[in-house]
């Protein structure tokens, strides 16, 4: 099987096309042929190095694939879904996904409707699953409350964003200059360019209660900064940590230890005292949590039947042009979902 493989931690050109053996099914996996791949800003860090679990180089990255099942290893759990070759699925796969096989535990396998093409259904389970984990499971957003989502048009930002929507929440949302009209048009109520405003100036002004919840994965003093957004019971959510990484895509320590320093460190007696929470969220590290992840990807799925939300697939590259959907990633011009597709 083809795959990409990344030779070593650092820039794109890390990557290199290589054929590897067939991967095989083991007791309780299923063997995926891969059609699309999503490609995550976690595999960026991953290929730098720096994201939590990342495999030693060589390695092949990809946190989730869409196409179709290929072949049912022996043994399944119970409590999986019922498969067999030719059904459509996505996946969680926790690496290897930039391939055309990959093998992934059943409880991680996702069975896609009719109704979603498969270049969406790659395209939804860490950006749409995040945001909903994040909103709602952890968040416990309820109509009418206001979100600040950074990175709006990005692709965990944009899901965050229909999402919220669905739920009729109040929408703050930040980005560049050239992604202020598309933040409009996709229903953010307050769109912030962040090269020209203070978002925190924005959002007190709007309003000076304080919000309920800030959903960031920038970092470094954004992470201060979203935190005076909030008012009593706000509930800041941290997934990412994109201030580490700069835009042409080669490690920095300089860049890590700035951003590592502007970082707040959170001390429970303040805490109390504001009646805050501050939340983390890592789909890689919900082991024994994977039916409720189920759970919640079903009602995505019905959210996308109902119309209420629809993957923005902002460029396809294919399989062997990863370096190239990485250093697009790295410029900031993707707006929405960027994937890799297999032939």
């Amino acid at each position: 099987m083809r795959a990409m493989v990344v030779r070593r931690y650092g820039p794109p050109e890390v990557f290199e096309l290589r054929t590897l053996p067939d991967a095989q099914p083991a007791p309780g996996q299923v063997l995926i042929r891969v059609h699309f791949v999503g490609v995550n800003f976690a595999d960026i860090l991953a290929r730098m190095g720096l994201y939590g679990g990342t495999p030693k180089a060589p390695f092949v990255p990809g946190l989730e694939v869409a196409g179709l099942v290929e072949a049912v290893g022996p043994g399944l759990d119970p409590q999986a879904p019922s498969l067999r070759r030719g059904d459509r699925v996505a996946a969680l796969t926790k690496f290897k996904g930039y391939a055309e096989l990959v093998a992934v535990p059943a409880q991680q396998v996702f069975r896609v409707p009719d109704e979603v093409p498969l270049d969406h259904a790659a395209a939804m389970p860490v950006n749409y699953l995040t945001a909903y984990h994040s909103m709602f499971q952890m968040g416990n957003l309820q109509p009418g409350d206001r979100i600040l989502i950074h990175a709006a048009a990005g692709g965990v930002g944009m899901a965050a964003v229909q999402l919220a929507r669905a739920r009729k929440l109040i929408i703050f949302g930040t980005a560049g200059s050239s992604k202020q009209d598309y933040l409009r048009q996709s229903g953010v109520h307050y769109p912030i360019d962040y090269s020209k405003e203070d978002f925190v100036e924005v959002v007190r002004r709007v309003a000076p209660d304080g919000i309920e919840l800030a959903f960031d994965a920038v970092g470094g003093d954004y992470f201060k900064r979203s935190q005076r957004c909030l008012g009593p019971g706000g509930r800041l959510v941290v997934y990412g940590f994109s201030a580490a990484v700069g835009p042409d895509g080669k490690r920095s320590l300089w860049r890590i230890a700035r951003a590592l320093l502007q970082t707040r460190l959170y001390h429970p007696l303040p805490m109390i005292d504001r009646n805050l929470a501050v939340i983390g969220v890592h789909l890689g590290r919900m082991q024994g949590r994977e039916a409720l992840l189920k759970k919640e990807m079903d009602e995505i799925f019905g959210m996308y039947r109902a119309g209420e939300v629809k993957p923005v697939v902002g460029k396809i590259f294919p399989l062997e042009k990863a370096a190239d959907a990485h250093r697009f990633i790295h410029a900031r011009q993707n707006i929405g979902k960027v994937l890799l597709s297999i032939s």
